[in-house]
């Protein structure tokens, strides 16, 4: 294949690392959109005008879970045919239909409908997701000075896409009916397959099925003098063991499941490990640390998913009045508007380049702003004419993704600075500053009694949660990837990417499995001790950190 030629058509970058941003800015609309109303749906009184399902904490959240991490284990199968079989262009838009059936089948809202629309959308990502980095990653080849300022962009859409979903869907499926939340989150899915569907002409030959085969790429490496470390017997029955044991837990929370998927693995790896070669083995051992804190950061920082919102909606004073109501409506305009504007000028450029090449695909695109601005402003005509303002429970997870546009900035240039820390102190701030947020959550609560189902608690507590959770994403959720690409040989890239994709996975299921018993703790115990157990343990484990340092250091061989 012919290298990929560079023009400098948009802010600096090819014109096509646009197309990329905006079919990923609508799926990641359509992802945190259903993920920000599903749990206060499924956990939601069964009367009133917009009724819920009136599930318990635990079984919404158990659902939630499972979810949650298949979402991190179907990439693995997905990258793997996208590479070996039908190539990364076809798994987009394999994914994105997928999605788009699941979103409509859950805007169904029937048991059934649900569970299959779950399902849609968990293969569907498992397609989509590792696909889209993919392609950046054969475009940039060759190009490593442009490839961080590529993906910082491409994670501009990520937030944008993550923003603007959960401030409509939320929106509409709080205030006007869930369904029409789902639904929305499915209509810019499909959108979102059709503009990248009719934009594939751009890419050239990236992103086609593959040719070469895993035969030939093992012979190739092989003649270079690489000594590779093939699977075993041994390693396939563990890998198995591990894996029926692993899906058992995330579906039953079977307990027993999971120490046996705990042990498959370490067994596993301790067989393996040693079979590499001393820098390698170090350098895989390191990972592996960082991969324990990385479970340890997921179980406490999605929360936001799934305990979060049954906080704000059952504890937190949410009603204003007078100025302050105002004030808010005004704050809730500008953190609209203006973003949408900034995405929207992109939009402009883009199609001053493009038109002409995929003016389909631009016109679908143009249409989908369209929609975009005009339930933005029927949403902020119904708010000002509204007496009083009621703040959403979902309005509290926009934060996340606007404190990442305004601080990713500051966090590179510290990170492209003398003084850059080493792993072990950034994996101490990340996971310091998350137990910080969650002792804010504790102080506000401290007040609430054991057994109370509600309480009015001032708003400040989850605006300075969410902001320090925001900063320990910051320090520590893009460094493992950043290690993954300098700690792992390049022939190693996909086993370790699955190994690093698991850990999520297992911090997720963690993450809803003890969200999941937030009415447990709290009527035999309190609120503001639910909230500590997520204070003490990532601030405890942070100090671990710091004190693996030397060791850290030694094993990752002079990798900063």
């Amino acid at each position: 294949m012919e290298k990929f030629e560079l023009k400098a058509d948009v802010l600096g970058h090819p014109s096509q690392l646009f197309v990329l941003f905006f079919t990923e800015m609508w799926e990641r609309f359509s992802y945190y959109g259903m993920r920000a109303i599903l749990v206060i749906f499924l956990t939601g009184v069964i009367t009133g005008d917009n009724p819920g399902w009136g599930w318990s904490s635990e079984d919404a959240l158990h659902l939630l879970g499972i979810y949650a991490s298949l979402v991190y284990l179907t990439p693995i199968i997905g990258g793997w045919l996208a590479d070996n079989k039908i190539g990364y262009k076809m798994a987009v838009v394999v994914g994105a239909l997928l999605m788009t059936l699941g979103h409509a089948s859950m805007a169904i809202e029937t048991p059934m409908s649900l569970y299959v629309g779950i399902a849609l959308l968990i293969a569907g990502n498992g397609f989509f997701k590792p696909n889209m980095t993919s392609i950046i990653s054969k475009m940039y080849d060759g190009h490593n000075e442009k490839k961080d300022g590529a993906y910082n962009i491409f994670y501009m859409g990520v937030n944008a896409g993550a923003f603007l979903g959960i401030l409509l869907c939320g929106w509409i499926g709080e205030r006007i009916g869930w369904s029409y939340g789902f639904g929305l989150a499915g209509i810019f899915m499909f959108l979102g397959m059709l503009q990248f569907y009719f934009a594939q002409s751009m890419f050239g030959d990236i992103g086609n099925k593959p040719t070469q085969s895993q035969k030939s790429k093992e012979e190739k490496l092989t003649a270079e003098g690489v000594v590779l470390n093939h699977f075993t017997i041994v390693d396939y029955v563990l890998t198995t063991v591990f894996a029926i044991s692993a899906v058992a837990f995330i579906f039953t929370d079977y307990v027993p499941a999971s120490i046996t998927a705990l042990f498959s693995f370490i067994i596993l790896l301790a067989t393996r490990i040693p079979r590499y070669v001393k820098i390698e083995r170090d350098r895989i051992i390191a990972f592996m640390i960082f991969c324990i804190f990385t479970i340890i950061f997921w179980a406490a920082f999605e929360q936001a998913a799934g305990s979060l919102p049954i906080y704000t909606r059952d504890f937190t004073d949410r009603i204003l009045e007078g100025g302050a109501a105002t004030t808010f409506k005004i704050v809730d305009l500008l953190v609209t508007v203006v973003p949408l504007g900034i995405i929207t000028y992109v939009l402009i450029l883009l199609f001053r380049k493009t038109f002409t090449k995929i003016s389909l695909s631009n016109i679908i695109l143009g249409f989908s702003f369209l929609i975009i601005w005009g339930i933005v402003i029927y949403k902020l005509n119904i708010d000002f004419q509204t007496t009083g303002a009621e703040v959403p429970v979902t309005w509290f997870a926009i934060l996340n993704s606007l404190y990442i546009i305004m601080f990713a900035p500051l966090f590179t240039k510290w990170w492209d600075s003398k003084y850059n820390p080493p792993a072990s102190v950034k994996y101490f701030l990340g996971l310091a500053l998350l137990g910080v947020g969650f002792g804010f959550l504790a102080m506000g609560a401290w007040s609430v009694p054991s057994g109370a189902e509600t309480a009015k608690l001032s708003m400040i507590w989850l605006v300075l949660a969410y902001l320090f959770h925001t900063l320990g994403e910051l320090c520590l959720s893009p460094m493992g990837l950043s290690y993954l690409s300098k700690l792992i040989p390049t022939r190693m890239i996909a086993f370790m990417f699955g190994v690093y994709y698991l850990a999520i996975a297992i911090g997720n299921k963690f993450a809803h499995w003890i969200g999941g018993n937030i009415n447990n703790i709290t009527s035999e115990y309190d609120l503001s001790t639910f909230f500590l157990i997520f204070t003490i343990v990532p601030i405890g484990l942070g100090l671990i950190s710091l004190m693996l340092h030397p060791l850290l250091k030694r094993l990752m061989h002079g990798v900063q």
